[in-house]
């Protein structure tokens, strides 16, 4: 009995062994080798918090690019938390920080109120990184912010619709979430220039990216036998729901109709509508963000500092009278 007793006291003792000089093996380098994984085949583990992936087809591609590339298969163990709120995302963000995860990405809802929770990520080792999105925070708070220019989206339609030199303009505006880097730069462009050239905004509400809402306001424009001429919707979904109304009332819309249709996202079938001239213009939205995250993460596991912040994607914007099925094919979502 003393035999087996020794014997099962060596064999504990070895495992133990070998247990802390893994440990201390791994803790040699941060746990991470020098390709931009973790050491020993471990998962770089990831929150990934986005907005509700059925806002539009938008985030939709947004949200699936995403899955597909944050993987068990390509290295990574990821989480995913969904809100249109900002204190609900705060919330999430602060679980992720619990849960010790090794990057945090971020589309916040809202621009403001994300210090204290990117402080906490930082005093835990977790390294934010922001998408799609900015936020007010100061730069030393997350490693990068890979982003649409919101501001030169907004302000390219809006220099787009200038130049159709109509007679009179009376616009009604459909504003996305409120406070969202998206419905601000895309708000203000028009709130300028309408400023600037004396253009009336019949109607400016939120309708929150939805079809549905939006065709409930526009309905409520067309019941009040206030006239319009331009539809400026701040996605894809939300000029399809004006249409909707539009056509319910009988009104023409598209190239060389009554109604000019503006939208943004370029989901396929809204440059189809583009193509079929039923809608005037539509704005890039790039939702495929994925490969500017990796290759970001790649150099922050490889020990290397990021330079350049904020990298803006490449974005335009499509008009009716010259759209092609090649750029539907090449940049519809």
């Amino acid at each position: 009995m003393k035999l087996k007793k020794l014997l099962a006291m060596s064999i504990s003792m070895a495992m133990c062994a070998a247990v802390f000089a893994g440990c201390g093996s791994s803790g040699d380098n941060g746990g991470k080798s020098n390709g931009g994984g973790k050491s020993g085949g471990d998962l770089i583990k990831v929150g990934i918090i986005n907005n509700d992936p059925n806002e539009s087809g938008y985030r939709t591609a947004n949200d699936k690019d995403l899955k597909e590339a944050f993987s068990k298969e390509n290295g990574y163990d990821a989480s995913f938390a969904y809100s249109l709120k900002n204190d609900e995302q705060i919330q999430a963000a602060n679980k992720f920080i619990q849960d010790e995860v090794d990057y945090l990405l971020l589309s916040a809802a809202d621009t403001a109120g994300w210090d204290t929770v990117l402080k906490d990520a930082q005093a835990a080792g977790v390294k934010v990184i922001l998408f799609d999105r900015t936020i007010d925070a100061d730069e030393s708070l997350y490693e990068a912010s890979i982003v649409s220019d919101m501001a030169k989206e907004g302000q390219t339609a809006v220099d787009w619709l200038k130049g159709q030199n109509l007679s009179e303009y009376k616009i009604i505006h459909l504003q996305g979430v409120m406070g969202s880097a998206a419905q601000k730069g895309r708000s203000q462009a028009l709130t300028d220039t309408a400023a600037a050239e004396g253009w009336t905004i019949v109607n400016e509400q939120t309708a929150e990216w939805n079809a549905e809402k939006a065709q409930q306001i526009v309905q409520s424009v067309i019941d009040s036998g206030e006239s319009f001429n331009v539809i400026y919707a701040e996605n894809d979904d939300m000029a399809k729901g004006a249409v909707a109304a539009l056509d319910k009332a009988n009104i023409s819309h598209g190239v060389g109709k009554d109604v000019v249709v503006m939208g943004f996202d370029c989901n396929k079938w809204a440059l189809e509508e583009l193509l079929n001239q039923n809608w005037n213009y539509d704005g890039q939205c790039n939702p495929f963000q994925s490969s500017y995250i990796k290759d970001i993460i790649d150099k922050l596991e490889a020990g290397e500092t990021i330079s350049q912040k904020t990298i803006i994607m490449d974005e335009k914007g499509f008009d009716a009278s010259t759209i092609t099925q090649e750029d539907v094919d090449n940049y519809g979502i």
